[in-house]
C-alpha cells in the first residue's frame, strides 16, 4: 500500500486545513461528527439541540483551528469544545433532563424479559434514576455524564472541563451522594 492510499491522522489532516485544503476539515467532520453528537445528546437531552451544538462545534473548531496546538488529540480538543457548548445551553435554557428516560434506562437496567413484575420494578428504577440525575447541577451532571456514561477517567475530564482532579472527584461524591438520596427519597414515599 503507497503512502497515498494510508490513511491520514487527524492532525496530518489539521495541518493541511492549515494550509488551505478545506477538503480535509470535511474528513475530520466526518470521522467525528457522530461521536460528537453523541457526547452532545447525552448532555442535553434533544436531537434538535444535539445537532445545533454538533453545527456550533465544528464551526468553532475550525474558526480556532489556529490555536490547536496539538498537545492533545484533534477529537479530545473538539470533545471539549462540545462539552462547553452544551453545558452553555443547559444554562441558557435550564434543561433539567439529559437524557430520556429510556436511552438511560437501556444503559442501567436491562429489561428482564422473564418476569414481567420484575420488568415494571425495573421501569421504576430507572425513572426514578432519571429524575435523581435530571435534579444535578449542571456542573455535577456533566462530571457524572462523562464519568459514570462515558468512562472516563478523572484526568480526562479535567481537561475537558479546565478543572482540578481533585474537584472533579468532589463533584462526582455529591453527585453520586444526590442520586442515591433521590433514589432512596423516592423507594421511601
Amino acid at each position: 500500500m503507497s503512502k497515498d492510499q494510508e490513511p491520514q491522522t487527524d492532525l496530518e489532516l489539521v495541518d493541511e486545513v492549515r494550509a488551505g485544503n478545506r477538503q480535509a476539515f470535511t474528513e475530520l467532520m466526518r470521522r467525528h461528527q457522530e461521536k460528537i453528537y453523541w457526547v452532545a445528546r447525552r448532555m442535553v437531552g434533544s436531537h434538535a439541540d444535539a445537532d445545533d451544538i454538533v453545527q456550533e462545534a465544528f464551526i468553532k473548531a475550525f474558526l480556532s483551528l489556529g490555536d490547536f496546538r496539538g498537545e492533545a488529540g484533534f477529537y479530545t480538543w473538539l470533545y471539549r469544545i462540545a462539552v462547553n457548548l452544551s453545558l452553555n445551553a443547559l444554562r441558557k435554557r435550564h434543561i433539567v433532563e439529559y437524557l430520556r428516560e429510556s436511552e438511560l434506562a437501556q444503559m442501567v437496567f436491562p429489561a428482564a424479559k422473564e418476569d414481567p413484575h420484575k420488568d415494571l420494578e425495573n421501569k421504576e428504577l430507572e425513572s426514578q434514576l432519571a429524575r435523581a440525575v435530571a435534579k444535578l447541577p449542571d456542573k455535577q451532571r456533566a462530571v457524572f455524564i462523562m464519568r459514570y456514561y462515558d468512562e472516563m477517567s478523572y484526568e480526562e475530564i479535567a481537561y475537558v472541563l479546565k478543572t482540578s482532579v481533585g474537584g472533579l472527584k468532589a463533584n462526582y461524591f455529591h453527585a453520586l451522594r444526590k442520586v442515591r438520596q433521590g433514589m432512596s427519597h423516592a423507594t421511601a414515599v
